[in-house]
């Protein structure tokens, strides 16, 4: 049963630190599969291969289940890994949110979805559906799709358009007339009103890029749905048919556009005054049409002939760092009960540190998404202003001056717990700068030593992880593990977050016998942090949180 707010009970059995207890968050570094493309393996880590030598660690999961997403083929991002390590419980992200807020109607009570349809029926204009049309869960769900339509419905709205991208992937590579055919019955259902598929395609040939690896991919998504142009078809069933029969053997994901028409005239062109839903959950194939409809004149992927003012809508926060989408219709989960809460409540006090890039992360996120202070008495809150310059021309950012002030909070006997965030290996390692993010991590292992020396003074315990990869993986491979290439034979970058573990590393230099230092659990997340801190300080963590990575004699 969970438990209620209330401070944390003392462990009779621990003897104390004389220093604080610091957690270091790596931001993006993790432990690579792969030795090509592995900047961290790459980088001279002096300090951080003398604490896994010499440590009791483990590697922990970090993206997937085992930060709320929908399956572990879900990479995880710093948004949702700090909510983990705040809250030392896994909430629910992406598809469960998205139902939940469906089924309580929350979905279509807020701001968002109030705006994209008061716009619609101010005007009179159209209501276009944009997402994977299928079952398949893990990048959209096409009962979330209906039920918006028939929300839509009852606010009376009259047009709507479904702009229909191909599974194949996450389904039958070949089931597209299980969802498609259904769909348009769907649609026809509604008496008195105009609701049709408008165009589509499949998933890996239009619209639903990512990591920046083909922009002819949303450009071609662009010109059918927003456009109209490419192949036309009387509906979207017979498109599918039509293709199959031309193309034996042909998978749902490598359908050519198609785009529904009348007369010689497509039937749902996006124009100004419209609204637009991006319905798929999933951030990473979502990020690079929403920058087509939302970025100005500097947008310089593709010609975009014309760009329709629309009020457009992410079916979730896809990047939160960048806050992409401007809209979206469903909010991060609800989370209560975070360490931060417990500790203040229990009279710890704590410093939380990072430079801009990641100062929200550590304080807004790790908090459970809440603004400001659980006690402004007891939390200091330090933001080292980031340079605005591009992050591989000074990959070792600001993880010097991060540093400085963590060492004086140490020495300073003022804290029980401080919590910093090295943005480097993240956001270098987005660039796809190899020779950049070697730097950053070298720059950033320099400050590690820093760190252990004044913790070593302090007599504390030095906690290090991450809330996951990114450095680890630098270049794009193939299936069979090698490098891809790119046209000039160079590794093909890749600067996304990777699918891998992460450290969890502690460095107890006072260490009384409390507890089994020779090695720590396996098999747990990054959510095991909450419990594993308030530990090491010296309390009972609440009952419901996550498995602690050291076990108490």
């Amino acid at each position: 049963m969970a438990d209620t707010m209330h401070p944390l009970k003392k462990n009779p059995s621990w003897k104390g630190r004389r220093g604080p207890v610091v957690l270091v968050i790596m931001d993006g570094v993790g432990y690579g599969k792969y030795e090509e493309g592995d900047a961290v393996k790459a980088s001279r880590m002096k300090y951080l291969d003398w604490f896994t030598a010499n440590c009791p660690h483990t590697k922990l999961k970090a993206h997937g289940t085992a930060v709320g997403l929908p399956s572990d083929d879900d990479m995880g991002n710093s948004e949702v890994g700090h909510n983990a390590m705040g809250c030392g419980r896994v909430f629910a992200q992406g598809a469960k949110l998205v139902g939940e807020s469906i089924a309580s109607g929350k979905m279509f009570q807020d701001a968002t979805w109030q705006k994209l349809a008061k716009n619609v029926l101010s005007k009179g204009s159209t209501l276009h559906f944009i997402g994977l049309v299928s079952d398949g869960n893990v990048h959209s769900h096409v009962d979330h799709l209906k039920a918006m339509i028939t929300e839509a419905n009852k606010e009376g709205i009259k047009k709507i358009r479904v702009h229909a991208l191909l599974d194949g992937r996450d389904v039958d590579p070949t089931s597209a007339l299980n969802y498609i055919t259904p769909l348009e019955q769907f649609l026809a259902g509604f008496a008195g009103c105009d609701y049709r598929i408008a165009s589509g395609g499949g998933r890996m040939y239009m619209t639903m890029d990512r990591y920046n690896a083909d922009w002819s991919m949303v450009q071609r998504g662009w010109y059918a749905h927003v456009l109209g142009e490419g192949r036309q078809f009387p509906g979207a069933s017979q498109a599918i048919e039509t293709y199959r029969k031309e193309v034996p053997g042909l998978l749902d994901q490598d359908m050519h556009e198609f785009v529904i028409a009348e007369d010689g005239k497509a039937v749902g062109t996006i124009n100004d005054g419209d609204s637009v839903i991006y319905f798929n959950f999933r951030g990473d194939r979502a990020l690079e049409i929403t920058k087509a409809f939302e970025a100005g004149a500097e947008f310089d992927k593709f010609n975009r002939k014309r760009v329709p003012a629309v009020e457009y809508a992410g079916m979730m926060e896809y990047d939160g760092d960048a806050h992409v989408p401007k809209q979206y219709l469903v909010n991060p989960p609800s989370i209560d009960r975070t360490m931060g809460e417990y500790l203040t409540q229990t009279g710890i006090r704590l410093l939380a540190i990072s430079e801009t890039q990641k100062y929200g992360h550590v304080t807004y996120f790790f908090n459970g998404n809440k603004q400001g202070k659980f006690d402004e008495k007891l939390e200091d809150y330090v933001e080292v202003p980031s340079d605005v310059v591009p992050f591989e021309q000074r990959p070792w950012m600001k993880c010097a001056e991060i540093s400085d002030k963590v060492i004086d909070a140490i020495k300073s006997g003022k804290y029980d717990h401080i919590r910093l965030n090295f943005p480097n290996g993240d956001m270098v390692g987005h660039t796809g700068v190899f020779n950049a993010v070697v730097c950053s991590m070298e720059g950033m292992d320099l400050q590690l030593g820093r760190l252990k020396a004044a913790i070593d003074e302090a007599g504390g315990v030095l906690c290090i992880t991450a809330d996951h990869g990114n450095s680890d993986d630098m270049y794009e491979h193939a299936k069979d593990g090698s490098v891809k290439k790119d046209k000039d034979g160079e590794p093909k970058a890749k600067t996304s977050h990777s699918l891998n573990p992460v450290p969890g590393i502690i460095y107890d230099p006072e260490y009384k016998g409390e507890y089994d230092n020779t090695k720590l659990n396996e098999g747990l997340g990054i959510s095991s942090w909450p419990a594993t801190l308030i530990e090491l300080m010296g309390y009972l963590p609440p009952e419901d949180y996550d498995k602690s990575l050291i076990n108490l004699k």
